[in-house]
Parts: C-alpha cells; sequence; structure tokens
C-alpha cells in the first residue's frame, strides 16, 4: 500500500513577477528560496519559489508570472482556488494590520468555528489565514514579522466543485484521506497523509460559477503537491489509481529539485505526486543561506541562460529592514 506524508508544495498561475515577490515577500514576510523557470515548453516563463524558514515540505508556495505572455485565466468551480497559510493561532490580529497597513483588504470570517482572515494575491487568488495551535513548522520572519507571529506554512487548500461527493469518493478510495470528514455549511473538510499539519483539503460546494479554467493563465490555482517521500511509494500510488479507473495521470517528471506526476482529479484540481530529490532538494545547486540568490536553469535550458533572462521581467527581493541603512 503507497503511503502519503503530506502536503509538499502548492503552484499558482500569478501576474507580475515583482507584483509576485512583494506580496508573499514583502507582505507575507515568507522566504525567497528559488528563481528559475517552468520547464514545460519553449516560452521563458519564471518559476519562484517561497516558504518558510526552513523550506519544509509543506510549507512551499510556487508561481509561474503570465503577465508578459498575457496568459490570462478564469477562477471558477470544479478547480482549486484558495490558498489557506497556516498562522500561529494569536497571531491574526498581527496580521490584520500588517496586511491593511499594505493596502490589502481583509475580511474576518469563521470557518469550522475559528476566526480566520481573507484577503487576495494582486492578482486575484483567494487567500485565507487560518490560526493553528502546536504547529512544529518555524516561520520566516522576514520584512520585520515577529518570529511568533511568522507563518508557519501551507495549512491546505480550498477547491470549488459542483459534485463534492465525487471528490470524497476519489480521497477515501485512492488519495488515503484521514480521519473524519468535517462539514460546516457548504463546506467539508478532511485531511491527507499521514502529518498533523499543512495538508487539509477544504471541498466547497460550488454550482453558482461556470467552470473554471485548468490550463495556465493569471489569476489561478495551478495544481496541489503532496509528499511521497520515495518513488517506490509514488510508483504504487500512481499504480493505484489508475487501477481504480483515473487515468489522467501523467508520466514520470523531473522537476530538478523533485520528480513528478500529475493527476486531474474529479474535483478538476490538479494533483501532483512528489518525490524530493535525494541529492539535496532545494539546496542541490545553492547552499542553504544563498536560496533564491541566483538564476537557476535545468541543465537542458543552459545553453540558452542569457537568451531566457533577457526576455524576463527583472525583479528584485525587498530589502529587509536591518538591511536598509547598511
Amino acid at each position: 500500500m503507497s503511503h502519503i506524508r503530506g502536503s509538499h508544495h502548492t503552484t499558482l498561475s500569478v501576474g507580475g513577477a515583482q507584483e509576485d515577490v512583494d506580496f508573499h515577500v514583502d507582505t507575507l514576510g515568507m522566504r525567497f528560496i528559488k528563481r528559475t523557470v517552468l520547464f514545460d515548453g519553449s516560452l521563458p516563463i519564471y518559476h519562484l519559489y517561497y516558504s518558510n524558514a526552513a523550506g519544509d515540505p509543506s510549507a512551499v508556495l510556487t508561481t509561474f508570472p503570465w503577465r508578459q505572455a498575457g496568459l490570462v485565466g478564469r477562477r471558477g468551480t470544479n478547480q482549486a482556488r484558495e490558498v489557506l497559510l497556516a498562522a500561529p493561532a494569536d497571531s491574526l490580529d498581527y496580521w490584520e494590520r500588517r496586511l491593511t497597513s499594505r493596502g490589502v483588504e481583509v475580511t474576518n470570517t469563521e470557518v469550522f468555528d475559528r476566526r480566520r482572515l481573507e484577503f487576495r494575491h494582486p492578482c486575484g487568488i483567494e487567500y485565507a489565514l487560518v490560526p493553528v495551535d502546536g504547529d512544529p513548522r518555524v516561520g520566516h520572519p522576514g520584512q520585520g514579522v515577529p518570529p511568533e507571529y511568522a507563518i508557519h506554512g501551507i495549512h491546505g487548500t480550498g477547491i470549488h466543485v459542483a459534485t463534492p461527493e465525487r471528490m470524497v469518493e476519489f480521497s477515501e478510495e485512492v488519495f488515503h484521506s484521514q480521519g473524519k470528514l468535517v462539514e460546516d455549511g457548504d463546506r467539508a473538510t478532511y485531511q491527507v497523509g499521514q502529518d498533523s499539519h499543512g495538508n487539509h483539503v477544504e471541498l466547497i460546494a460550488d454550482n453558482a460559477d461556470d467552470q473554471g479554467t485548468w490550463r495556465y493563465g493569471a489569476g489561478t490555482f495551478h495544481h496541489v503537491a503532496w509528499n511521497l517521500e520515495t518513488l517506490a511509494n509514488q510508483d504504487d500510488l500512481k499504480f493505484e489509481i489508475e487501477g481504480n479507473g483515473y487515468t489522467d495521470i501523467s508520466e514520470l517528471k523531473d522537476r530538478k529539485y523533485f520528480k513528478s506526476v500529475y493527476v486531474r482529479t474529479p474535483a478538476g484540481a490538479l494533483f501532483e505526486l512528489a518525490v524530493t530529490h535525494a541529492e539535496g532538494g532545494w539546496t542541490c545547486d545553492e547552499s542553504p543561506h544563498e536560496l533564491g540568490q541566483h538564476f537557476q536553469l535545468p541543465e537542458q535550458f543552459e545553453h540558452r541562460r542569457e537568451e531566457i533572462f533577457s526576455k524576463l521581467e527583472p525583479i528584485e527581493t525587498p530589502v529587509a529592514p536591518d538591511e536598509e541603512e547598511s
């Protein structure tokens, strides 16, 4: 039987590269750990990575900025839509002040009997800060965020779906959901894998919106990656999924930092089965303290480095407050 550890990362299609860096690094205080490119296709597009302090699996957000290419997506139903981030339980007042002071519109809501803050990425993607207790993942205290308030990592993903029961069936039969399905109005949640944090799936019953787009396009969720830990686990789960008739699934793809297989779920959300490379993961091409400082390319693109770099939007990482006067 295959085993899922928990979540691995989340990938979004956003608008401008610099506004994406500013949002995740300057506003949310996340650590910028990698700048590379999309491996699929021939069009040069950034692939940017943000994380907590350690770059833990379940704490990494990655983005494809599409503004230069002019590709725009449409949010709708049958699509992953909401980025749920785990924040320390007593931090929401701090985050409400910080987000508001940076011009981000914030809404206080109550979901599953707990307050959360809802807001949006500049390209429109929906985010929420969810308070959690006892999360062992260490947040990155960037841009003046106090360590005690720093974001732990991913809490989960909100998926809008016209027929939630089909996704529950998929999760129970082949994707190893854990524990009891908990419902709150039109929203239901469960956890996937063995981890206790970072692996929540929230299904939102949505028959009002039109079908969302699944292709690349600014303003939309691209995929949710799950941590399979080993290639053997990855193979086992791939065969299990296919054997149950879910055959919209890819062959193995090498993403340099991890190896991946992709499956389109009954909810429309794209799930990735990811295994971090044994040869170092994020640190295979940069030391831990240098993460995000250099433009990285996979070997097959190195001969095009100058051409690719010249076509991409220049980006700068915001200067930390304690570095401004140095």
